[in-house]
């Protein structure tokens, strides 16, 4: 035991710091403040650490957040690693490590109080640290809690960081920071008025963090940055709740109140003079309730004409915490200017997500109004040649493991296999059932529930993947508030590629001058010697076709479903009614209609979709009825009839 002990004071004066003992020469100063800390008393210990720029300081500031600290039973702090029951302990200042019994060593435990304000010193430190993790991690505390004490080494480590993305976000942190703790109020104002263009919710939150203010009421207008004077005719029962929490008032008297002191003071048959038979109407009680007030029996009455009196009496407002007027001012204008610029830039994502809804929209419908047009079959089932085009593409990802080889081999085969189904489909169906529509939409309805049946028993009833490329994750993001994934941009492409196609299909080819020769007159394009019945089905064939490239698009942005062209098989055919049948451009013009129209009501109703859906429906029927051709009216089959 002698020995041991010998050997434990041998340590001890081995470890006492013989060099530079910089770190652990403050650390005694505070010993107290060190070993038992507290969010009051640690503030003075981290002013001090910070101010003395030592390199030792960031390491021990995150070891005693960590609770790597420990105390040696002379006092003296290290930095430990216990095993079992030896502890390696590590000198602050010099570096050097010993092991020595745990015996008498007390690990330091800030609370998470303490721990917090560590995290803060330690920021400053962190600011301009070697590692970009170090320096990131710094930042993101920062924007988590500012405080007034960041605000100076942040400005300090802009010039030297070297990461331009990194620095610009130091920049605007440090207008945050100046906007609300710069000494100097024009400091202040130059940085408020710098967020005028800034539309990001932090500096939202800012701007309204200066703008806080506190409801108050008094006898005459208070001194003090006033943000408005309130009118307490406005609500005043609730401004009169406040007259009686700020003991300027008494409680109103309620009926139940009057009613309780009445029958608590019936004396004789009567209450305050005033017969029990009486007592039938509130005007009667009241008066019973005032006789008894005069005498002293029950508080005074409060009546309306009471609360109104007081509330006239009384100023009702609402004061700045900010107490400089200017800052106000500035921080009112820069608020002003910044929802501006949002309600903007919420049009401008509005728009475009209507775009792109319209874009799939386009795609889905384009197929059905070729065939509807030129050959007027009711088609449901083109959901389900959309949702065979998507199996495609699924089918492919399965062999071809490069995404974005796999979608350039799905669009061209998605639409062979729909384009071979839509002609089997015309050929085995829809060619003997011309010129009967109930027959034909009953037929393809019970083909749509055919071909969603084979693939759940293909596929199963769980939604399958179709991954798009790496290039196509993401979103571009023009702003805080306007942004648009990079598929959604990828459809609308594709919606425009398919347009100019169409186009130059129907206008610049002879099979698109029999479709349009057979859509105007069918009779007239037989006896020219253009056969009608081939022209059905390729022009069949060919809106199957586009359809299937159309799942493959709609795949990459929707669930992929053995239901999921039940989905856009009703929109399909208000593009087409809306924007006029057989007509390109009116599919255009109806997919742009429902599209911006839907995601109006959405902005409108956000919380209930299918609300949105029912309101589109109801404006649609009301439309066909002003306009029953279409947007864009056509010249088809009459002729014919």
């Amino acid at each position: 035991m002698r020995r041991f002990l010998v050997a434990i004071a041998l340590f001890f004066c081995a470890l006492t710091p013989v060099q530079a003992e910089d770190l652990q020469r403050i650390l005694q100063a505070h010993a107290e403040e060190v070993a038992n800390p507290s969010r009051r008393s640690v503030g003075v210990v981290l002013d001090d650490l910070v101010t003395s720029g030592l390199a030792q300081v960031p390491g021990f500031l995150e070891n005693w957040a960590d609770k790597n600290v420990w105390r040696s039973p002379d006092g003296l702090f290290f930095l430990g690693d216990v095993a079992g029951d030896v502890i390696e302990v590590t000198d602050l200042d010099s570096g050097e490590t010993r092991s020595a019994p745990r015996a008498g060593f007390t690990q330091l435990k800030p609370n998470g109080g303490v721990r917090r304000l560590i995290g803060t010193a330690l920021v400053q430190f962190q600011l301009a640290d070697p590692d970009i993790t170090r320096r990131e991690s710094a930042v993101a505390a920062i924007a988590r809690r500012p405080e007034a004490a960041q605000l100076a080494p942040l400005i300090a480590s802009i010039d030297t960081e070297t990461d331009e993305r990194l620095r610009a976000r130091k920049v605007q942190l440090a207008n945050f920071l100046s906007a609300r703790f710069a000494e100097a109020p024009q400091d202040r104002i130059d940085a408020i008025q710098s967020l005028a263009q800034d539309t990001s919710v932090e500096a939202r939150s800012v701007l309204n963090q200066i703008l806080q203010t506190e409801a108050g009421v008094g006898a005459a207008e208070p001194e003090g940055n006033i943000a408005r004077l309130l009118d307490p005719m406005e609500a005043p029962d609730a401004y009169y709740a406040q007259l009686v929490e700020a003991g300027l008032a008494p409680a109103r008297t309620g009926p139940a109140v009057i009613r309780a002191a009445l029958e608590a003071h019936i004396d004789a048959g009567t209450v305050g003079g005033v017969p029990l038979a009486q007592l039938g109407t509130d005007a009667a009680r009241e008066r019973a309730y005032a006789a008894l007030s005069k005498a002293g029996a029950v508080p005074p009455l409060v009546t309306e004409d009471t609360r109104d009196y007081a509330l006239n009496t009384y100023v009702f407002y609402e004061l700045y915490d900010e107490p400089n007027a200017e800052i106000t001012a500035a921080a009112e204008a820069a608020l002003a200017s910044v929802e501006q610029r949002v309600a903007f830039a919420q049009a401008a994502d509005l728009a475009l997500d209507g775009l792109s809804l319209a874009s799939i929209y386009f795609l889905a419908a384009i197929g059905l109004a070729i065939t509807f047009g030129v050959m007027g079959v009711i088609n449901m089932a083109h959901g389900e040649f959309i949702m065979m085009g998507a199996y495609t593409g699924y089918v492919v990802q399965l062999f071809v493991p490069d995404y974005t080889l796999s979608i350039m081999i799905a669009l061209p085969l998605a639409f062979a296999v729909t384009f071979g189904a839509g002609v089997t489909m015309e050929r085995l169906v829809i060619r003997h059932l011309y010129h009967r529509p109930l027959e034909t939409l009953l037929a393809t309805f019970g083909i749509s529930i055919a071909l969603q049946q084979l693939a759940k028993n293909i596929f199963g009833t769980q939604a399958r993947p179709l991954t798009s490329p790496d290039w196509l994750d993401g979103a571009w993001v023009i702003s805080d508030v306007v942004q648009i994934s990079f598929i959604r941009i990828a459809i609308f492409v594709l919606a425009l590629l398919f347009l100019a196609l169409i186009l130059f299909v129907l206008k610049r080819t002879r099979l698109g001058l029999e479709v349009r020769a057979v859509t105007q007159n069918p009779g007239m394009a037989a006896s020219m010697g253009i056969n009608p019945d081939r022209i059905n089905m390729l022009t069949f064939g060919l809106g199957s076709g586009i359809a299937g490239i159309a799942g493959v698009a709609i795949g990459l942005y929707a669930k992929v479903t053995s239901e999921m062209g039940a989905d856009y098989i009703v929109q399909s055919f208000m593009t087409v009614v809306v924007g006029g049948v057989g007509n390109v451009w009116g599919t255009l013009a109806g997919a742009s209609l429902i599209g911006f129209l839907q995601k109006g009501i959405e902005w409108l109703n956000p919380s209930n979709t299918l609300a949105a859906q029912t309101y589109m429906i109801l404006f649609i029927i009301l439309f066909i009825q002003f306009r029953p051709k279409g947007i864009v009216a056509l010249k088809g089959r009459a002729a014919a009839d």
